[in-house]
Formats: structure tokens, sequence, C-alpha cells
């Protein structure tokens, strides 16, 4: 799973570097990269979070 949020953080980072503004790099960075990857990772880990919550005794919501 990790490799694939690596690969994508760096054809994301590629694509940043071609924009024609250090703004508009950044914007693509951000929205091609790190709020879609966050989302992915947030929903991919939601299973092994409620295990430890499990594991730990504390009550679901």
């Amino acid at each position: 799973m990790y490799i694939v949020a690596i690969a994508w953080l760096y054809v994301v980072l590629m694509m940043s570097l071609t924009e024609t503004s250090v703004v508009a790099g950044v914007v693509t960075f951000v929205l091609y990269g790190l709020a879609p990857l966050s989302l992915f990772l947030w929903l991919v880990g939601t299973p092994q979070r409620r295990r430890n919550r499990r594991s730990a005794g504390e009550p679901d919501e």
C-alpha cells in the first residue's frame, strides 16, 4: 500500500515541477497529490484503526 502512495507522490511531484509557475506547482501538488492521498490512506487505514480500538477496549462510534 505504501509503495503505491510513494509512487503517486512521485508522479504528482513530477507533474508539479513542469508547471509554469511556483503557485501552480504547489496547487497541483496539493490538489492532485496530498489531498487525494490523505483521503485514500485514511479510508484504507480505517479497518486497522477499528481493530486497534477494539483490542484496546474502547467502544465503537
